[in-house]
C-alpha cells in the first residue's frame, strides 16, 4: 500500500494542480488531459482538510469496478429510439469505441483478463450497457492524439473516450458530448531534478509534449523560450524524460498523476498547474444527434451517484483522496 506522500504530491499542491474541485466546504479533492496517452476536474479550490486516505492502493479494485458496471442502468426502447445514433448502435449490436489502453487512471488494459478499466473506460462501458444491455458489447479501436478526429470523420467509431480536450478548432470537424471532467497542465520531472520547480523554470529547457494535444500551444504561451519536443504518445514522452533526453514533460495534471501512481519514487510534479481549464468531452461525429442522448445519460449517472462512485474507484481510492469532485456543467 502506498501513501499519498509517496506520490510526491502534497495536499496543497493537489488542489493547486487543478486536479480536483470540492464536493463540500473544507474537503480536498484530487482528480484527472487531455489528450490521449496514458497516463482534472472543474474547480474551485478550498483549504486543505482531512480529505485524504494515507493507505490508498495504486491498484484498481477490479471487483468494485466490474460490479459497478454490471449494475449500470439499461435504457428502454423508447429512450434509445429517440436518437438515430443510439438506435443505429442497438441495431448493429455492437458499440464501436475509440480509446486508449495505457492510461493508468483512465483506461488501462489488464492483460490477465483482457478487461479495460479506468475512469474513461468505465464511462464508455456504462454507456455501452445503457444502449445494448451488456457492457461487453463493444469493439475497440486504439486512437492517439493525432487520430481521434479522423476515426470519427471516417465513421470508424461511434464515439471516442480518451481524455479528449474540447477545443473550438476540434468542434469545427467533430462534436462533443459533455464535458464530464476538466483539468489544467502539470509539469513532470524526474524525482532528482532540482532545476525545474515551476513553469518559469521551463525557460531555455527542452520540454516534452504530445503532438495533437493542447500542450504545445499552451507551452508556446506560458514558456515561449522552451524548446518543445513533440511525441506521438504519453509513453514516448515519459521514456524521453526517463532517459534524460528532455528536462520536463507537460500534459494534463491528472495524466501526470497517473505516471506518479504507476512509478512511485521515479517522478515528481512541480509548481502550480497552469494554462486554461481543459474540459474533457466525448468525441462524436459532427452534428450527431447522439450528443443530446449522451448528455442526458451523463446527467443521469451524475444525479444518481454513479459518476461519483466510478471516480472513487478509479481515481480517489488510488490516490488517497476521498472527497469526490463536482463534475463540470454539461454543455458548458
Amino acid at each position: 500500500m502506498k501513501s499519498l506522500k509517496s506520490t510526491s504530491v502534497s495536499r496543497r499542491q493537489a488542489i493547486r494542480l487543478g486536479l480536483g474541485s470540492v464536493a463540500a466546504a473544507g474537503a480536498v479533492a484530487l482528480a484527472g488531459c487531455s489528450d490521449t496517452g496514458s497516463d482534472s476536474a472543474a474547480g474551485a479550490s478550498s483549504a486543505p482538510a482531512s480529505g485524504t486516505d494515507s493507505t490508498a492502493s495504486t491498484q484498481i479494485d477490479k471487483g468494485a469496478f466490474d460490479g459497478l458496471l454490471a449494475a449500470g442502468d439499461v435504457a428502454d426502447d423508447a429512450t434509445v429510439s429517440s436518437s438515430a445514433w443510439a438506435q443505429h448502435i442497438k441495431d448493429a449490436g455492437t458499440f464501436r469505441l475509440g480509446g486508449v489502453q495505457t492510461s493508468t487512471l483512465f483506461a488501462s488494459l489488464d492483460e490477465t483478463d483482457n478487461r479495460l478499466r479506468g475512469f474513461d473506460a468505465g464511462l464508455a462501458q456504462l454507456l455501452v450497457r445503457y444502449i445494448l444491455g451488456d457492457e461487453s458489447k463493444y469493439s475497440f479501436t486504439k486512437v492517439t492524439s493525432d487520430t481521434r478526429e479522423s476515426v470519427l470523420q471516417n465513421n470508424q467509431v461511434d464515439a471516442v473516450f480518451a481524455t479528449y480536450s474540447i477545443t473550438d478548432k476540434r468542434k469545427e470537424v467533430i462534436s462533443f458530448a459533455g464535458p464530464y471532467y476538466s483539468t489544467r497542465q502539470g509539469i513532470l520531472v524526474l524525482a532528482d531534478n532540482t532545476d525545474v520547480n515551476s513553469v518559469d523554470d521551463l525557460a531555455g529547457k527542452t520540454v516534452a509534449a504530445q503532438s495533437g494535444s493542447t500542450g504545445p500551444n499552451i507551452l508556446a504561451e506560458y514558456a515561449p523560450t522552451a524548446t518543445v519536443q513533440e511525441f506521438t504518445t504519453d509513453e514516448e514522452a515519459r521514456t524521453a524524460l526517463a532517459q534524460g533526453r528532455v528536462d520536463a514533460y507537460v500534459i494534463d495534471a491528472t495524466m501526470q498523476m497517473s505516471s506518479i501512481v504507476k512509478n512511485p519514487g521515479k517522478y515528481r510534479l512541480v509548481g502550480e498547474s497552469f494554462g486554461p481549464e481543459d474540459p474533457y468531452g466525448i468525441g462524436m461525429q459532427l452534428d450527431s444527434d447522439g450528443v443530446a442522448f449522451v448528455n442526458a445519460w451523463l446527467k443521469k449517472i451524475e444525479d444518481e451517484g454513479t459518476w461519483a462512485k466510478l471516480w472513487q474507484i478509479c481515481i480517489g481510492d488510488r490516490t488517497g483522496i476521498d472527497a469526490v469532485p463536482e463534475p463540470p456543467v454539461i454543455g458548458a
